[in-house]
């Protein structure tokens, strides 16, 4: 089974994407998201960002997450 994490798009640089998870910052790759936008919610897994989702699903995948003892919930979502 795999995790599929919901982090924050902040800056897109080329192909490659800067997301934020509760105040680190990643760089993934957006192959697989072309269409994503600065602000968007995108699920990231092994440095891939695999899909965008709503903000409602990233707060309900973080809820999981917060619930398990893994981290906060990110500030743009509470």
């Amino acid at each position: 089974m795999c995790l599929a994490v919901p982090g924050r798009l902040i800056a897109i640089e080329g192909k490659v994407g800067v997301l934020d998870f509760q105040g680190n910052q990643l760089r993934v790759s957006l192959a697989m998201t072309p269409e994503a936008k600065v602000g968007a919610w995108l699920l990231v897994h092994a440095g891939m960002a695999l899909q965008e989702v709503d903000p409602a699903e990233a707060r309900k995948t973080w809820e999981y997450l917060v619930e398990m003892g893994e981290g906060e919930m990110p500030e743009q979502l509470r």
